[in-house]
C-alpha cells in the first residue's frame, strides 16, 4: 500500500470515528500531495519518494510555524502545529539515528580520503548515497556532522 493510499484509508477511518483533528490533518496532507502532483505544466503521478518529500516539507513547515507561535506567545497554536507535525511524521520512514549518521560519515570520509573542509562536497555525495534506503536523512544534520569531522571540531 502506497503512502497516499494509506492516507486515504486512514482519512476514511478517521471520518467514521469522528476524530476532527486527525481528519483535518489527513485532508491537509492529501491536499498537499495532490497539489504537488498538479504543479507544473503537466499533472503527473508522484513516486513514493516524491510523496514522502512533500510530507517531509509539510512537517518542516509545521515545526517552523510552531517555533514562531512559541516565540509570539501563542502556545496553544504551537501545540496544534507540533501535533500535526507528529501525525505527519508517522507516515514517513524512521529518521537515521545519530550513531548511524556517525558511521555513514566516517565511512564516507574513509572512502573519499577526505582530509580538509574542501573535500566536504565529495564526502556529502558519498554519505548521501550511502544513507539512501536506510531511513529518512536530515541533510542539515549530515552536513553539520561532516563539517565537524573535517574541521576536527568534534568527534565523528
Amino acid at each position: 500500500m502506497t503512502t497516499l493510499e494509506r492516507l486515504t484509508a486512514d482519512l476514511t477511518a478517521s471520518m467514521k470515528a469522528r476524530t476532527a483533528f486527525q481528519t483535518n490533518t489527513l485532508r491537509q496532507m492529501i491536499a498537499a500531495v495532490r497539489t504537488a502532483a498538479k504543479a507544473g505544466s503537466v499533472a503527473r503521478e508522484l513516486t513514493e519518494e516524491q510523496v514522502q518529500a512533500v510530507l517531509s516539507a509539510e512537517v518542516k513547515k509545521r515545526r517552523e510555524s510552531a517555533q514562531i507561535y512559541m516565540t509570539a506567545g501563542a502556545g496553544e497554536r504551537a501545540v496544534t502545529e507540533t501535533s500535526e507535525a507528529d501525525l505527519i511524521e508517522s507516515y514517513l520512514p524512521v529518521a537515521l539515528s545519530i550513531e548511524q549518521l556517525g558511521v555513514i560519515v566516517s565511512d564516507a570520509i574513509a572512502a573519499t580520503g577526505a582530509a580538509t573542509i574542501k573535500d566536504m562536497g565529495k564526502v556529502m555525495k558519498v554519505a548521501t548515497a550511502s544513507a539512501a534506503g536506510l531511513g529518512r536523512l536530515d541533510s542539515k544534520a549530515l552536513s553539520e556532522r561532516v563539517r565537524s569531522a573535517l574541521t576536527g571540531a568534534g568527534e565523528i
